[in-house]
């Protein structure tokens, strides 16, 4: 396994693309800041990996990838912004089939063509939550399981949801090469 460099930092300070942005000002930009860094953060944990290496499970009896992350976080972002966010619930939740585990699983070995499927499904949910953002007022309730809740509850979620899968990205990515960090 290789060392991580730059004392242990992913990338040294003036090449993360994270903290091009500067200060922010408002709620909205806070949100979406941090929103936008995790999103930063997942692409960057999978960076420069091959497909076996993308598709690699971290721990047995675990079925967690970076792959699966990838996939998972294409679901959550269609499920929260589509579904939710716009009402459409007709549309059916990314990776449902209970044998693909929210996005996790797959069936065969990740190959070039499941990687290319999967960011670019990914890029995709991300690029239409981006212009759902854009165009939604923070305050706008939406029905979350028949309750009420504002889009930025929503947006929070988000945030944590990142949060959470970015670290578990950390430790997956630090099993397969020994690079961890921001």
């Amino acid at each position: 396994m290789a060392n991580p460099g730059y004392d242990g930092m992913w990338l040294p300070q003036d090449q993360d693309p994270r903290s091009e942005a500067g200060p922010v000002r408002g709620e909205l930009a806070t949100l979406v800041g941090y929103l936008e860094a995790y999103r930063t953060t997942l692409e960057l944990k999978c960076q420069g990996l091959t497909p076996t290496q993308l598709g690699t499970r971290s721990v047995p009896p675990s079925n967690l990838s970076l792959l699966g992350l990838v996939r998972h976080m294409a679901r959550v972002e269609q499920s929260w912004f589509r579904r939710v966010i716009e009402g459409h619930m007709e549309i059916p939740r990314l990776f449902q089939d209970e044998d693909l585990d929210a996005g996790f699983n797959w069936a065969g070995e990740a190959d070039d063509a499941l990687v290319a499927d999967s960011w670019e499904l990914w890029r995709a949910e991300v690029e239409h939550a981006r212009a759902v953002l854009d165009r939604t007022d923070l305050d706008t309730l939406v029905d979350v399981h028949g309750e009420p809740s504002e889009v930025r509850d929503l947006v929070v979620h988000m945030i944590e949801e990142y949060a959470r899968h970015c670290g578990h990205a950390d430790l997956v990515r630090e099993c397969i090469d020994g690079r961890a960090g921001q």
